[in-house]
């Protein structure tokens, strides 16, 4: 059994021997060392990273409609403003008639470039002879009824307007 002076012996020893407290110290160092450097790469490669990226483009598209005519049955114009801040070019446009009949053109690239605050005169052709895609029951514009003509750019932005024959 230990005596009373052989403890307080034994301790005394613990408290003057430091070499445990400065291997935790040494650790703990290591990991704070390691963690700013690892904060201070990340900060780095990021700012690198972050100016070789592709940059969104700049602008909003925005148009309205300004006016409407029909030429005949299947030939219809509409003039376009462009009011965004945005060159806009049109790829591809959808007629609907009341009972959801469409014609879409997928491959209209006629409209490209149209600069801000520009009025564009768009043609939208349905029938036999555009190249469209028609839904199953074909229309024609007849006078007093309402079309919906969906016109999508290429930066896959879509303006619905309402035209009346």
């Amino acid at each position: 059994m230990k005596t009373m002076k052989n403890i307080k012996k034994h301790y005394r020893s613990l408290r003057k021997d430091k070499r445990g407290i400065d291997t935790i110290l040494a650790a703990l160092l290591m990991v704070v060392i390691v963690v700013v450097a690892s904060v201070m790469v990340y900060a780095w490669s990021t700012g690198l990273l972050g100016a070789l990226m592709v940059t969104p483009q700049v602008g909003k598209e925005a148009m309205n409609i300004e006016n409407s005519s029909f030429s005949n049955s299947t030939l219809a114009t509409i003039y376009l403003r462009n009011t965004g801040t945005a060159s806009i070019s049109l790829v591809t446009y959808y007629v609907r008639d009341n009972n959801a009949n469409q014609y879409s053109k997928t491959s209209w690239n006629v409209y490209t470039g149209i600069a801000p605050n520009a009025l564009a005169t768009v043609t939208i052709n349905i029938g036999a002879q555009c190249g469209c895609t028609a839904a199953s029951n074909n229309f024609v514009f007849v006078s007093g009824n309402s079309y919906t003509v969906i016109v999508v750019t290429s930066r896959n932005s879509q303006f619905t307007f309402t035209v009346v024959r």
